[in-house]
């Protein structure tokens, strides 16, 4: 008497295995999207602390990553749009989590859309 898997089971592996891999592959990919998102807002919050460190020895907010000497997260881009005397806005995207953008900004300077209250990062 031979001993094995007749190939009716060996089916039925096959398509439990791939009803498995169905639910779990959009389940992983959200979880990279709200990884992207993270790292946007980690970078803007060490933007903001980088910023305040800048004003605190030059008396001015910088619109150069340079000045600031700070490190953002791989793929992602920070921009200074405004920085003055009075306060600084910025913007952070992700080419994977495109089209998200997140905004912040910072004392007297016109609000970065989706940012609206200052302090606060928004993210659309």
């Amino acid at each position: 008497m031979s001993t094995g898997f007749t190939l009716i089971e060996l089916l039925i592996v096959v398509v439990i295995i791939g009803i498995l891999a169905a639910i779990a592959i959009p389940k992983f990919q959200n979880t990279k999207g709200k990884a992207n998102v993270a790292a946007l807002k980690t970078d803007l919050r060490n933007l903001s602390a980088a910023e305040e460190a800048y004003f605190f020895e030059n008396a001015m907010y910088t619109s150069s990553l340079t000045n600031l000497q700070l490190n953002h997260s791989p793929g992602v881009s920070l921009t200074v749009v405004d920085a003055t005397t009075s306060g600084w806005s910025a913007s952070a995207t992700h080419p994977a989590s495109f089209p998200l953008t997140c905004a912040l900004f910072n004392g007297n300077v016109t609000p970065l859309a989706p940012a609206t209250v200052e302090g606060l990062i928004g993210c659309q």
